[in-house]
């Protein structure tokens, strides 16, 4: 069960710090399949690689998930496009802890794009106060969604399969 849980935090995770790649004044990815790896640093959350499938649709769906949650949690907000591609800084604020997070989001959204963030927490569990971390998130185009996948599936480590349209449930585990 808590293994379970990690991944669905994970996937909340990618989710949102995912989303600054599907708001609205950024490009839709291109539909088929997605392999998304995860690496963070000054965490103990090891290497992730996961796959996606996805349209059109669900990235807009995504955003619009998404955006109200993180308007709840977060006081700041900020994406501007740049000369290489797009910067987003945000402050957010989940269960106790403050985030500070700065993402430099580049690729061209049809065959790859990557999204590096840095994040400096504050308050929280014990142990996490004041703790820096860094995450890439690498992503590129593997082509159409196998036969067994629909829009919005995304396979997890372990084969643990979960749909970003159930995001409802996802939030109910999240920490209040």
């Amino acid at each position: 069960m808590t293994r379970k849980l990690a991944l669905l935090g994970s996937a909340v995770c990618l989710a949102v710090s995912a989303s600054g790649a599907f708001a609205d004044d950024l490009p839709v990815r291109k539909a088929g399949l997605w392999e998304m790896k995860m690496v963070r640093s000054g965490s103990a959350m090891p290497e992730m690689t996961m796959q996606h499938c996805t349209d059109e649709a669900v990235d807009k769906e995504m955003n619009n998930n998404v955006s109200p949650m993180a308007k709840q949690v977060c006081s700041k907000q900020d994406i501007k496009k740049t000369a290489t591609g797009y910067v987003s800084d945000s402050e957010c604020s989940v269960a106790g802890m403050s985030t500070t997070s700065h993402a430099e989001i580049t690729g061209d959204f049809n065959s790859a794009y990557t999204v590096k963030t840095s994040s400096h927490a504050q308050g929280g569990v014990a142990g996490t106060a004041g703790r820096d971390t860094t995450m890439t998130l690498e992503a590129k185009w593997l082509g159409a969604c196998k036969p067994d996948q629909k829009p919005g599936d995304i396979v997890m480590p372990g084969g643990f399969k979960m749909n970003v349209r159930d995001v409802d449930k996802l939030k109910a585990l999240l920490p209040k």
